[in-house]
């Protein structure tokens, strides 16, 4: 057995499968919004009212997802790796993810933006705990 700080503890790969989950669905986004009318577009009958949003906005919405797949990916290695970069920009995305889902609350989405906000807030908890910091070489002040 390793030291434990070898060890990681509870929760710290399901995070950076989440972030690689995260990038495969931008990805999956990107491809419908950058080539509609595939079969691929069926998926997008979970949430029509997203998809007719976002393809209006054209390509800049398929290339904005492009941008978030590579982000996310680029965060799920760093992630796996202990880098701190992989920490600083998993806790930046998950930030700002919650500051979505805020916006969302105060405009009248209120269970959809409370439980953002909610799922935010435990990821950030857990995210900022020292053992957590530790993996990524950085230490609570």
């Amino acid at each position: 057995m390793g030291s434990e700080e070898d060890q990681r503890p509870r929760g710290f790969i399901p995070i950076g499968i989440f972030f690689l989950f995260g990038a495969t669905m931008a990805a999956y986004a990107s491809v419908t919004l950058l080539k509609p009318g595939t079969a691929l577009d069926a998926l997008w009958a979970l949430n029509k009212a997203a998809h007719t949003r976002l393809a209006s906005l054209g390509e800049g919405a398929g290339l904005g997802f492009v941008a978030l797949s590579l982000l996310l990916c680029a965060t799920s290695v760093g992630w796996f790796r202990r880098r701190y970069w992989g920490w600083v920009l998993g806790t930046a995305i998950i930030a700002i993810n919650a500051a979505g889902d805020l916006a969302n609350l105060t405009m009248g989405e209120h269970w959809k933006g409370a439980v953002g906000v909610a799922i935010a807030g435990l990821l950030l908890i857990y995210m900022t705990r020292p053992r957590v910091r530790r993996c990524f070489g950085t230490k609570m002040k």
